[in-house]
């Protein structure tokens, strides 16, 4: 009891201060899931991305445009042979104050923390859902601090997303200290580098972080960062009623759009309705987020021996015959783009509009039905498509427009995790998926399609030898130019498969108080406050 009364009374203080011209500012936002961990080695979804995002640093990070830019490291070098990464770290970072350290003083951040940290995402005692971004890519031994601003990685053979990998939540630097003191309690005690530190958090109602007065951030007239006071995460677990506090002016954003409001909020074309204009800042950006619906691809598999989706151009006719800009305008508001380009998603450094891809053409579809040997769809058998619910919309919709030139779907609605097993075990040939960027490139999307890889990513058993080896190659070219070029040259090696059916590239979108500054998007919808700043705090 006494500690819910100091919760709420801390909340009480916050929420004053940040509704007032006082000395101190609060950005509020809320996750309706809640937080589940704050150990970066559990950071696989997008809630405690965040917290860790605000709590940690990486080696590097990319910036609003998705290009590498120091962080802990202030620069790097790569080996000739493209094996070992040796990073220069900063000798002025220093771990949050903690009585983890003598005198209750955060101690400065050395390169052994660095070997500490990725060792430990490695480490099966540890069991992190992120081992995988290291296992069979790096050497036995193939973390080194060579003294205490050098850092060495070894890999076993190149691996050009290396760089990006090590910027994913998962590689957050943290103290030996903490992990020895607290174990598993770790999760609730982090202890970290970054902009913000841990003051209290009750699981069920709210998470609040104090600035952080040591970090080593400052802006372009040596202020230091972050401008913020103090971060206060609520979780309340209904979108409606996040919007309606939202409205009211106690948080500061909100992130994407429920489709209980949307119609409300937003017009067809995905602009602001005219009576919100003024009172609430739309900010939308690309995501690295394909939605999808993938065709099962092992020719061995019964269910594609005797299924039409064997044959590809009624695969290809399936990509045609679907309006992808129509759904983004009825079904999401103008959220999102068509996916006419490729697999690879708009955000991007690789990405080429010029890429051809399937527009609506059912002109085009029914001529390839013809060809199959179903004119007009007779013959031709009725294909299953599995989808989740939140989805049905879509598949429903998709299923409408392909009966328009003789192709019957039927759909079929189950839960998530059920689509996912089956998609695991090759046991749905028509399934609605989507695939999330895990670092900002485009080897996570074209995995994919890499035969040797299973399910997950390779949900649709795609195999196409000349493909696997543009992928191999890509992984070991370092020159940025040619490596875009065989990316580009593998998507379209799946375009002509036709093993995917792409909908649309996704947008993160955001509702922002008028009164918020320094407030950037990003196309990994990574949450940055470093340079937030809260001019007022307007009620709506």
């Amino acid at each position: 009891m006494k500690n819910t009364w100091l919760l709420v009374f801390c909340f009480g203080i916050m929420a004053c201060q940040s509704n007032h011209s006082g000395n101190k500012q609060v950005f509020n936002y809320n996750r309706i899931e809640g937080i589940a961990t704050l150990d970066p080695a559990f950071a696989r979804n997008q809630a405690v991305m965040w917290a860790v995002k605000h709590l940690y640093n990486t080696l590097l990070e990319p910036d609003d445009h998705m290009i590498l830019q120091p962080s802990l490291a202030t620069h790097w070098t790569i080996s000739t042979d493209r094996r070992t990464y040796t990073f220069y770290l900063r000798p002025d970072v220093y771990f949050h104050d903690s009585n983890l350290f003598p005198g209750g003083k955060g101690r400065r951040m050395v390169a052994a923390d660095v070997v500490y940290s990725l060792r430990r995402i490695m480490d099966p005692a540890t069991a992190s859902p992120g081992a995988w971004i290291f296992n069979g890519k790096v050497e036995a031994n193939g973390f080194k601090a060579l003294n205490d601003t050098v850092f060495q990685l070894t890999l076993l053979q190149p691996f050009h997303p290396i760089l990006d990998i090590l910027t994913m939540q998962y590689c957050s630097i943290i103290p030996h200290e903490a992990v020895e003191r607290y174990g598993k309690d770790f999760r609730k005690h982090p202890c970290g580098t970054g902009p913000f530190q841990f003051f209290l958090w009750d699981e069920g109602q709210a998470l609040v972080l104090h600035k952080n007065p040591h970090y080593f951030e400052t802006d372009r007239n040596g202020q230091r960062l972050p401008y913020l006071d103090a971060v206060k995460v609520t979780f309340l677990d209904s979108k409606g009623s996040e919007f309606l506090l939202f409205r009211q002016g106690q948080l500061d954003f909100i992130n994407d759009i429920d489709a209980s409001f949307k119609d409300e909020v937003l017009t067809r074309l995905g602009t602001l309705q005219p009576a919100w204009k003024g009172r609430m800042v739309l900010d939308k950006a690309p995501q690295l987020n394909v939605e999808y619906f993938g065709i099962l691809m092992d020719s061995t598999a019964a269910q594609v021996m005797h299924s039409p989706l064997r044959l590809l151009k009624i695969r290809q006719a399936i990509n045609y015959g679907i309006d992808r800009a129509k759904l983004i305008t009825y079904l999401r508001n103008g959220i999102g783009k068509p996916a006419t380009a490729g697999f690879v998603p708009i955000g991007l450094p690789s990405f080429s509009a010029a890429l051809k891809g399937y527009d609506y053409n059912p002109t085009r579809a029914a001529q390839l039905l013809s060809e199959a040997g179903f004119p007009q769809g007779r013959g031709l058998p009725s294909i299953t498509l599995m989808s989740v619910p939140i989805y049905e919309d879509y598949a429903n919709y998709a299923a409408g427009q392909l009966a328009d030139i003789g192709i019957k779907v039927k759909v079929e609605v189950m839960d998530k995790n059920l689509l996912l097993e089956q998609t695991a075990k090759s046991a749905s040939p028509f399934f609605r998926a989507s695939w999330i960027a895990d670092y900002p490139d485009a080897e996570s999307f074209l995995a994919v399609f890499y035969s040797k890889n299973t399910a997950p990513p390779n949900y649709t058993r795609y195999n196409n030898p000349v493909f696997d080896a543009l992928y191999e190659k890509a992984l070991q070219e370092n020159n940025d130019t040619i490596r875009y070029g065989l990316y580009r040259q593998m998507d379209s090696l799946v375009l002509c498969d036709a093993p995917v059916v792409p909908l649309y590239y996704d947008e993160v979108i955001h509702l922002v108080q008028p009164g918020i500054t320094g407030f950037t998007n990003n196309a990994l919808n990574l949450l940055d406050l470093r340079r937030v700043k809260k001019v007022f705090n307007k009620s709506l």
